[in-house]
């Protein structure tokens, strides 16, 4: 009895790692051929005289690591005119101060600090872009999170698209950076491999509905077009709304061929864990039915389940070769979008930590499904339908887990 009652529960679990091998394989092969579509249309993209004079937003919250050197890569902007404007909650916040360090040492290029208080917004990064769109003096809006690093051709490069005008936004696929230990690496990783294999599969399969958050290049029409960023700021995934929006008001969204440095800090577990859970969860109420789907794109966890159903019934090399076709599998994808997309040699001589960190993501999909909570800006939210953010009221904010490090 007991033996027929193992049988029964082991072959479904038989087919269901067959399954879960077999579509993240199908997945590794459509994301081979975005690989190939994104060098493409990077080989032919070319150069433009197109060089409309630009505004950048940069929202800063506090002082962190390499914020010098990341906003000095803005400075050193090889472009013939453009702005930057820098906006905290108050005028003695640190990463003011380190703005105003480096402005000093670039007096040719116009930058001005601005101030916006505490944020009447749940999103408080979207109400400093708001106070710094309405101040800036140019049509063209270069959003850029004071996380990236940037060379001096990137304002050059990320506007082009623009010169088209049924193009309403531009946006840039980035590599994780990280000098930390290892849970900042597989964070690292999970940017540059994770991250940039959905949106290429996305991208090829129904075009850019979304925008990435650490660019995002748009005409002050645009936004107004959507009707600014007040509701924008009611969600948590302020990135991807600002990119769904913008496609749903028939402007194209375009995902440029420049790819930025995106610095991590987190280097504690707890501190990585909890952010890329809160983003997990953000995922899942964002777009629900995709964020389900995307348990087949994941591939060690149904090799782990192979080598437990097929070796715990003896068929041991079969269990061992599909173990060994995920494993292997996802290191090819790593070396692969690392080379060829994201130019991160540094995650290509990593690829033999992306294996665990498939079976992470993993892990963040199925904990997404418990709890809405979240810590954002050192305040307690909940996350709504659609994504929206309620902030929580003092007696719940006990229960209330994650932490978002954004500005």
């Amino acid at each position: 009895m007991i033996r027929g009652l193992g049988h029964i529960l082991v072959v479904p679990l038989e087919v269901i790692a067959i399954l879960g091998v077999t579509t993240s394989a199908v997945y590794s092969f459509m994301v081979l051929a975005g690989v190939l579509r994104f060098r493409r249309r990077a080989v032919h993209t070319g150069t433009s005289t197109f060089h409309p004079p630009v505004s950048v937003l940069k929202p800063l919250h506090g002082d962190e690591p390499d914020l010098e050197k990341n906003l000095t890569s803005f400075f050193e902007q090889d472009y013939p005119e453009f702005e930057i404007l820098f906006c905290a909650r108050h005028a003695t916040d640190a990463g003011l101060a380190v703005a105003r360090r480096v402005a000093a040492r670039h007096p040719n290029v116009s930058s001005r600090i601005l101030t916006c208080g505490e944020p009447p917004w749940p999103n408080a990064r979207t109400y400093s872009l708001e106070i710094m769109r309405r101040a800036a003096r140019h049509e063209i809006l270069v959003t850029a999170d004071s996380d990236v690093k940037v060379g001096p051709d990137y304002l050059a490069s990320v506007v082009q698209p623009l010169h088209d005008e049924k193009v309403g936004m531009v946006t840039c696929l980035y590599r994780g950076v990280t000098r930390h230990g290892l849970w900042a690496r597989l964070e690292a990783l999970g940017m540059s491999i994770e991250m940039t294999s959905g949106v290429l599969v996305a991208d090829m399969l129904e075009g850019m509905q979304f925008a990435l958050g650490p660019t995002m290049v748009m005409r002050q029409s645009t936004v107004e077009k959507i009707g600014g960023y007040a509701e924008v700021a009611q969600y948590y995934a302020d990135d991807f709304v600002l990119g769904n929006w913008t496609a749903r008001a028939g402007e194209k969204v375009v995902l440029s061929s420049y790819i930025i440095e995106h610095h991590i800090f987190n280097s504690s577990f707890r501190g990585s864990i909890a952010h890329q859970l809160g983003w997990a969860k953000s995922t899942r109420f964002s777009r629900p039915m995709g964020h389900i789907g995307e348990v087949l794109t994941y591939a060690v966890p149904f090799g782990l389940l192979s080598l437990a159903v097929f070796g715990a019934a003896h068929h041991l090399a079969l269990a061992l070769t599909l173990f060994s076709i995920t494993v292997l599998g996802r290191m090819l994808l790593c070396i692969l979008v690392s080379l060829l997309v994201v130019k991160d040699t540094v995650g290509a001589r990593r690829a033999w930590l992306y294996p665990l960190r498939d079976f992470s993501g993993f892990c963040f999909w199925v904990a997404s499904f418990f709890g809405r909570r979240l810590r954002y800006r050192g305040e307690a939210y909940e996350l709504l339908p659609a994504g929206k953010l309620r902030k929580l009221a003092p007696a719940e904010e006990s229960v209330a887990v994650g932490v978002n490090d954004l500005p």
